[in-house]
């Protein structure tokens, strides 16, 4: 809120928390509850004016509906609810080098926790060693270290009680600080009753269950120094129906996507996160998803028929939610369409899917700005131009944005339900083309707007992966590929933006989306060029600019 605790304070905070897709706002007020004289839950240490935990733990409270509907959840639900990020759960056992995952995890910003194993009954203790059952901690740092004969993997932890720590071998007091060099122990070591322990990472795995990793983006963790990466991500709201045994997976919510052409399958790696929706702790239903590679003679289906799905067809690989909200998988998938099967066992639940599509920068261009290639020597036409032109334009020999858009979706789009030009879209055509600024094309400017569509529409059938639409993440080959861009420049910045503008919520680009974009690409380029006097900016009046951007 715009307030200060000095000035117009009104005691009201804003939190913001991360549910089906879309960041919720939580509003609060300062009074937090009491015991006597004590804070009930969360609450500052002695002689600390730090109150944003107690009152982050309220929202997030009202968020859940309840302080009680706050215990005994799951940690990785709880990390995806404050961040919106993704979350990788990391197998102890199965890990072998613990330090460089952390390590990488950490340099890309992520946060790092885990928990202490499970009691049989059920409730959280004490133990001797130092550490409490069923309780979380968060990883602050890992180091590999040499003592006086062999080497150490140690993993730094931190209990959010700000107490009781671990008591084991390299603990605060632990005798074997002793045997490190003294320059390394002192940038290593501190013995203060903090909550922050070392410890080595074979205890870490004997006595913790699960790692785990969250960012906003899934982070690869199989190499100290990743090579900067970027990810297009595409969302599937819906929800899951229990399955009807003679029909099968043909029943199942089904989300199509496709990994694009020119990613290798160790550059490929999808990361799957379902968060079940509007759903208590203790309310989880199951929820189980198959990926499926589609063959090319069912690609062009919108829902897959039970044909494809007969008894001989493997699932690459599954994965199981039993009752908590939010699971990730990853994938290393070669080039293709695939189709995430989506399955309640039980009742209808409500989820959202989550696919991350990972390409290095390599991949997408060598600096941060590309040049585009030069338009090709000649241009093909349709045979028929001029008498598709006085076809919608009867007897004007012109052509409103209303005709242009009978015209473009008569013409352009046979076949394609559901990715028509709105009028809207033909309006904003017009704007473009029309030279003679009338809010009507003639037949010389309509030649000229021909001319880009056939490009524009070769580009998108050479990039679609399935019918209709091409992923977000494929749109700077579309601008590349676009001739008639030939020498304007563009930064990864400005495809970032485009993205927003012109792709869907799920991350997908249709053909008249890209038409627009091309071609309002083109005409900003040129009225900069023509309006410039150095080519490296230029001055307008206020008039002149409110002119240039109202109508276009």
């Amino acid at each position: 809120m715009d307030q200060s605790f000095s000035h117009q304070y009104a005691g009201i905070f804003r939190f913001w928390f991360w549910q089906c897709g879309q960041w919720v706002e939580v509003v609060v007020d300062d009074r937090l509850p009491i015991l006597k004289t004590e804070y009930l839950f969360v609450r500052p240490r002695s002689n600390n004016q730090e109150f944003w935990p107690c009152l982050l733990e309220k929202a997030y409270a009202k968020f859940h509906g309840s302080y009680a509907n706050l215990h005994y959840g799951f940690l990785p639900d709880a990390l995806v609810d404050l961040t919106g990020g993704v979350v990788t759960n990391i197998d102890l056992n199965l890990s072998s080098d613990l330090v460089m995952m952390v390590k990488t995890a950490a340099k890309a910003g992520s946060l790092i926790t885990c928990a202490t194993l499970a009691e049989p009954t059920g409730v959280a203790r004490s133990l001797k060693n130092g550490l409490v059952s069923q309780h979380a901690y968060t990883v602050t740092g890992a180091q590999r270290i040499q003592t006086w004969r062999s080497w150490e993997d140690l993993i730094r932890l931190w209990n959010p009680w700000g107490h009781t720590e671990w008591r084991g071998r390299w603990s605060d007091e632990s005798l074997e600080w002793q045997k490190i060099p003294d320059q390394q122990r002192r940038q290593l070591h501190e013995n203060k009753e903090d909550g922050e322990f070392w410890m080595s990472c074979q205890d870490f795995r004997d006595n913790f269950s699960c790692l785990h990793i969250c960012n906003q983006f899934p982070v690869s963790l199989n190499q100290e120094n990743v090579p900067h990466e970027r990810w297009s991500q595409v969302m599937f709201k819906n929800s899951a129906t229990p399955g009807n045994t003679t029909e099968g997976l043909s029943r199942d919510t089904q989300s199509i996507f496709s990994v694009p052409e020119g990613m290798e399958s160790h550059n490929a790696i999808m990361s799957i996160n379902i968060i079940q929706q509007n759903l208590k702790a203790k309310d989880k239903f199951p929820l189980s998803l198959s990926v499926f590679k589609v063959d090319p003679q069912f690609q062009h289906y919108q829902k897959l028929p039970p044909t494809f799905f007969s008894k001989f067809r493997n699932a690459i690989e599954g994965i199981s939610s039993k009752n908590r909200g939010s699971l990730t998988k990853r994938y290393s998938l070669s080039p293709g369409t695939y189709v995430a099967v989506t399955s309640a066992h039980s009742e209808t639940v409500e989820f959202l899917l989550r696919i991350f599509l990972k390409m290095p920068d390599g991949n997408r261009n060598l600096d941060s700005n590309f040049n585009l290639m030069a338009l090709k020597a000649s241009l093909p036409k349709h045979s028929s131009q001029e008498s598709i032109f006085h076809k919608y334009a009867q007897q004007e020999l012109n052509l409103d944005a209303a005709q242009l858009q009978n015209l473009l979706n008569q013409e352009l789009l046979t076949g394609t339900p559901g990715h028509t030009f709105s009028l809207d879209e033909c309006r904003s055509i017009v704007a473009l083309m029309d030279l003679k600024v009338n809010g009507r094309l003639e037949q010389d400017e309509f030649a000229r707007l021909w001319g880009r569509l056939v490009h524009c529409q070769r580009v998108f059938q050479n990039i679609q992966n399935h019918s209709g639409v091409f992923l977000s993440l494929d749109l700077w080959k579309a601008v590349r590929d676009a001739g008639f861009l030939a020498g304007i420049s563009v930064s990864n910045e400005l495809l970032d933006l485009m993205t927003l503008r012109y792709g869907d919520s799920s991350g997908r680009v249709s053909f008249p989306s890209l038409v627009c974009l091309l071609l309002r690409l083109e005409a900003m380029a040129k009225t900069f060029q023509n309006l410039s006097k150095d080519g490296k900016g230029l001055y307008l009046t206020e008039m002149e600019w409110m002119n240039l951007v109202m109508y276009n």
